[in-house]
């Protein structure tokens, strides 16, 4: 089970006293969480992208590149990368630059993004969403899979003899997650090409992500990749944490009551009810997270949001040392001993360049 944190960068006031970083400091506290989430001992640090205020992550790469360059196992990822709205040329190339430069510590999660502006924004139609996400994915698989590519496709200029440089490290392309909310066609194209299917886990009851993952498990047996409950699952996740449940709910109430999505909405006790949020001491996080389990099935990626909200750097922190301490060692101890022999760890590049190295020594 790999376990870590993602972010969404947003910049937002802080309830309890009203300051407000700018760009620049959040952009600094975001480097500061990820090199501590290695400190911890987590496993992965993922970014999304946005390209719209209140959030600053708009360059997920240069962002991830900075990091690598400070750490030295932390898995670094996306959470996730508009495969709707970037030509998928330059994701094929930042990509392996960055794996490159990370030695191979990198994966990628495609999505189709939950800012309708950025579309126009980027010259795309909003309307073509899932045509671009199919077409834009094939590209890029063919980029990373072939040396040279010819293509001609609806959405983008054809290609002749075009070369992605510089290759995937190792001819080993970044594993790729596909992170959906809403859209079976996702689930579909993960399963069809063996890829990992990321449901990010925090708004909605889990009955709506249950339908998802059933149908990614089965399409991924129906391609032939292994059986349903072999395919590749990662799981979002939310919580706030103290030593005390109720020193918790107090200090993260107003947090909530103001944050950007559902901020002014349901009430953090029915928001808790309804939602994976998990807001108490460490053994109820540890609880709660282990129930994922019986709902999705074994997975192999568990990743928690914990700095948004207008939460203070100092508090995040706290947070990380928390989990790293108290939550992650009993999370991976009971998931390790539930989990079937059959059910394969999450890919990492080390493993993906065994399988393939075999893979050749077999044909040879």
């Amino acid at each position: 089970m790999q376990i870590g944190i993602f972010t969404v960068g947003d910049v937002t006031p802080d309830p309890a006293n009203g300051t407000e970083p700018t760009e620049h400091e959040r952009i600094k506290a975001m480097v500061k969480i990820a090199k501590h989430a290695e400190d911890v001992g987590l496993d992965v640090f993922a970014t999304g992208e946005h390209h719209n205020p209140p959030f600053v992550p708009s360059s997920p790469t240069t962002m991830l590149g900075y990091i690598a360059a400070q750490t030295e196992r932390l898995i670094l990822s996306t959470s996730t990368t508009l495969i709707t709205t970037n030509d998928p040329v330059k994701i094929a190339e930042d990509f392996a630059m960055l794996q490159h430069l990370a030695d191979g510590r990198v994966d990628i999660m495609m999505g189709r993004g939950n800012t309708p502006p950025v579309y126009p924004w980027f010259g795309k139609d909003i309307q073509k969403g899932i045509e671009l996400a199919v077409e834009n994915y094939h590209l890029l698989r063919r980029l990373w899979d072939e040396e040279v590519v010819n293509w001609q496709g609806q959405y983008r200029t054809p290609l002749q003899g075009f070369v992605s440089t510089p290759r995937p490290l190792d001819d080993v392309p970044p594993f790729v997650w596909h992170g959906s909310i809403r859209s079976p066609q996702i689930a579909e194209q993960a399963a069809y090409y063996g890829d990992g299917f990321f449901a990010n886990n925090i708004f909605w009851p889990k009955e709506h992500y249950v339908q998802l993952i059933r149908l990614y498990r089965e399409r991924y047996e129906h391609y032939g990749h292994g059986s349903a409950d072999q395919a590749i699952v990662g799981l979002g996740g939310q919580v706030f944490m103290r030593k005390n449940s109720q020193d918790a709910v107090n200090e993260f109430r107003p947090y909530f009551d103001n944050a950007p999505v559902y901020g002014h909405g349901p009430s953090l006790e029915d928001f808790t009810s309804q939602t994976p949020l998990t807001v108490g001491s460490p053994q109820e996080v540890i609880d709660k997270t282990l129930t994922f389990r019986e709902y999705f099935g074994d997975y192999q990626r568990q990743l928690f949001l914990m700095d948004h909200a207008g939460l203070p750097l100092k508090t995040v922190l706290e947070q990380l040392d928390l989990l790293g301490s108290e939550v992650v060692p009993t999370l991976r101890k009971e998931f390790a001993a539930r989990k079937p022999v059959h059910v394969p760890e999450a890919p990492t590049f080390e493993s993906r360049k065994a399988e393939r190295e075999k893979q050749q020594q077999s044909l040879s």
